[in-house]
């Protein structure tokens, strides 16, 4: 029995492979473009404009608290939290990478006994 020679590869499964493939991303690229729904808004006489206060608390590697840029106690940090609106207040979270948890978990529990959603913890790339 002679064996051929391996001298051309079939590509006829490729191409149908390929082509499958094409489809299933044209297919699912209509769905992705319609995501978005188009509303004509009304307009209104009366406009009112909420301003977002962004809050910066940070927490040094000591475990210093500071509010604003302003070092202060734990129970004073809890305090003025505690007065801001979760609906309209954002807050970013600093703390060094050397800091106890612990102070990161406190100042987190404070956010979301108080209802807050909004919170950026942040990092460096």
């Amino acid at each position: 029995m002679r064996r051929e020679r391996f001298d051309k590869m079939n590509v006829v499964p490729f191409i149908d492979i390929v082509l499958v493939l094409l489809v299933i991303v044209l297919a699912t690229a209509t769905f992705v473009v319609n995501q978005t729904i188009k509303v004509d808004l009304p307009t209104a006489s009366s406009e009112v404009n909420e301003e977002r206060k962004s809050i910066h608390i940070a927490i040094n590697k000591e475990g210093e608290y500071f509010y604003e840029k302003e070092m202060l106690e734990f129970e004073t940090v809890k305090e003025k939290l505690l007065k801001l609106d979760p609906k309209k207040d954002l807050i970013s979270l600093h703390t060094d990478k050397e800091t106890q948890f612990q102070k990161f978990v406190d100042i987190i529990d404070i956010l979301k006994t108080k209802g807050f959603e909004n919170i950026s913890v942040v990092t460096k790339k």
